[in-house]
């Protein structure tokens, strides 16, 4: 029996969608599991705020009537207005090792790629920077992260004899947290605190740190506007995102450097890791997943950077090595000795360049993939 492709269309096959990692990498050590209610808001177009001008298709794979693979395409025409490039995306991405499956699954988004007169594909992308993206190629032994997909070794394998190849890379650091700041990162922090008249956020309660949601994601649109792939998140999109992450992240670890105006100069967004409480949460946060995710976010060792952004003007000026000044002091504070940078790309050496006065390894990479279409 061949492989028998779906089309996602009702809430049922959209769960089984959703639910198919769990499957795929059951009692894998690695792998960190996504919460169900909060891929089924990505996905669902009267939750979902990209859908005011995203397309997406979804599709499963069954062999022998069990679910075998799964894939999404995305067409974001902010994409192309942005970058000039009429590409599709894929994402969300996971098949069992069949070269049928793989073939099937990004054949259809290839087949509709070329319906819409695309030139090509790429990916794993999501509808937004801010969702997972990239295929690891390298450190399929180290444990994931809440910002990022794990896959196993043969996934790049797949892609690679299906005429994909490499069209950019993001690297990841585990970054040790010395428990005293660095002297040289905290007297360049001083001086240009003092230069350039800023001060950092005083923030004493959630509702400080919610008055400054908008400004920090408008910073983060502006900064990261001519990075890969990146498109500008639309109005209801942050109003979105501030609904969905500001509300449980902790104020002090979210660090805000402010001009003599008040404005954002720049920020960094960092947490305590969630993986492991994610693995056992399954997916799920009741009963216990919620006991699971609270406890990681009081009790741990270990954290993570997800973003960090500084307005053009200061950039260049020291003023990135205050805000890391800043998140060393947070973790070392919280007792966070261990820190995951997350996915950063390997062109950008301002941002590897800061990793320089830290014991660090970088123990990950991952892959967007790119198919031109004839």
């Amino acid at each position: 029996m061949g492989v028998h492709l779906k089309e996602v269309r009702t809430l049922k096959d959209l769960r089984a969608f959703v639910k198919f990692p769990l499957a795929l990498y059951r009692g894998d050590p690695h792998y960190v599991p996504t919460l169900i209610s909060d891929d089924l808001h990505t996905f669902r177009r009267d939750r979902n705020p990209a859908f005011d001008f995203c397309e997406a298709r979804y599709w499963l794979a069954y062999l022998e009537g069990r679910v075998a693979g799964r894939l999404a395409a995305i067409y974001n025409p902010h994409h192309l207005a942005h970058w000039n490039q009429p590409y599709l995306r894929f994402g969300w991405t996971d098949f069992v090792d069949d070269p049928a499956v793989s073939a099937a699954l990004l054949g259809a988004a290839e087949a509709w790629g070329r319906e819409k007169g695309l030139s090509a594909v790429h990916g794993p992308l999501g509808f937004t920077d801010m969702d997972r993206e990239g295929m690891l190629v390298e450190g399929f032994d180290e444990l994931g992260t809440m910002a990022t997909f794990y896959n196993y070794p043969y996934y790049p394998v797949h892609l690679e004899r299906l005429g994909y190849v490499k069209d950019v890379d993001w690297m990841e650091y585990e970054i040790k947290v010395p428990p005293e700041p660095n002297a040289a990162i905290a007297r360049i922090a001083d001086v240009v605190m003092r230069r350039y008249g800023l001060r950092r956020l005083e923030v004493r309660r959630k509702s400080d740190l919610m008055a400054y949601a908008r400004p920090v994601l408008e910073l983060l649109n502006e900064e990261y506007r001519n990075l890969y792939s990146v498109v500008p998140l639309s109005d209801r999109q942050i109003d979105a995102y501030i609904k969905q992450y500001f509300g449980f992240i902790d104020p002090a670890f979210v660090p805000i450097i402010l001009d003599g105006n008040d404005q954002v100069v720049a920020f960094g967004i960092t947490m305590p890791s969630l993986s492991r409480a994610l693995q056992k949460a399954r997916g799920r946060l009741f009963p216990l997943g919620i006991v699971h995710l609270l406890r990681a976010l009081r009790w741990n060792d270990r954290g993570d950077l997800y973003l960090v952004a500084v307005r053009a003007e200061y950039q260049g000026k020291g003023v990135n090595a205050a805000i890391m000044h800043m998140v060393n002091q947070v973790f070392a504070d919280k007792g966070i000795h261990t820190v995951e940078s997350n996915p950063e790309l390997e062109t950008n050496v301002n941002v590897q360049g800061q990793w320089k006065y830290y014991e660090r390894r970088q123990h990950k990479r991952r892959r967007c993939y790119i198919k031109h279409l004839s």
